[in-house]
């Protein structure tokens, strides 16, 4: 059953909210009718001119700078955070390099933040929701978490991870016949800084998505209880692709172009090690 869950005078939590789709998320809550954003960032000066927008708008915002790999640092900024409605898992981070060309520290801190962050975050602010039972917790995977292309291979690691807690956490929660509920997206390439120089050989079926249209639909998705969203709608059938055989599920991704345009692909200067 679907567990639709308003906007309208919630606290929102946005991690990586201090740029790029994380901001469009957390602006987008305000203009819904939130209560309170609260911004996670890395960079306490990314996150305040998140909530200066946001607060220019007539909005209540507030910025705190957070490590969401330091499991004790999130605890402790959990508590001074307060309780959350809606928690919606953005931080990411991608290297764009292959795996020999990667380095060790590069790997460990895309799984750092794309998937160990998921776990501490979010049982920072579970146990909260459960008491009330009520709350929406948003885990902001990707396309490279369906079928990995090339030189991602710690990112799509990590995206597939995404999934698998997403499912998990989910289940966990059904069991427990909670009204705390949990929503995946997972949306093909999008035109920010983090994939800078990646292209689309059918721009019809997988373009490089406006993050706007990604915020947008991940802000309807919360608000009317969807469980899964998948962008663009093609982006659903790319698992078929491992019920072939392993040789025509290369061709057919080749077809496509999952690999196609990778060349030009470095990943975000900032995400570098």
């Amino acid at each position: 059953m679907k567990q639709t869950l308003s906007f309208s005078n919630a606290r929102v939590l946005v991690t990586g909210g201090g740029s790029g789709l994380g901001r469009l998320l957390a602006c987008g809550a305000a203009q819904r009718g939130a209560q309170e954003v609260v911004i996670w960032d890395l960079s306490e000066q990314r996150a305040q001119a998140s909530v200066s927008i946001i607060e220019n708008r007539g909005c209540q915002a507030r910025a705190m700078a957070v490590d969401v790999t330091d499991q004790a640092a999130v605890t402790r900024m959990a508590e001074q955070t307060g309780p959350i409605d809606i928690l919606i898992n953005n931080a990411g981070v991608v290297s764009g390099r292959t795996l020999l060309d990667n380095s060790p520290a590069s790997i460990e801190r895309t799984l750092q933040v794309n998937l160990h962050s998921l776990f501490w975050v979010t049982r920072a602010f579970l146990p909260g929701m459960m008491e009330r039972d009520h709350g929406r917790i948003v885990t902001i995977s990707s396309a490279a978490g369906l079928v990995g292309p090339a030189k991602m291979t710690d990112y799509s690691a990590s995206k597939f991870g995404a999934f698998g807690f997403n499912e998990a956490l989910r289940n966990e929660l059904r069991q427990q016949s909670s009204h705390v509920s949990t929503l995946i997206v997972a949306p093909y390439y999008m035109s920010t800084g983090m994939f800078s120089g990646v292209t689309t050989r059918f721009p019809a079926l997988l373009p490089i998505l406006p993050p706007a249209t990604v915020a947008i639909a991940t802000l309807d998705g919360i608000e009317s209880g969807r469980a899964v969203l998948v962008m663009p709608w093609f982006v659903n059938s790319m698992p078929l692709l491992r019920l072939l055989p392993p040789d025509w599920m290369d061709q057919l991704a080749d077809f496509f172009g999952i690999n196609h345009g990778m060349d030009e692909f470095h990943g975000r200067a900032s995400d570098r090690v």
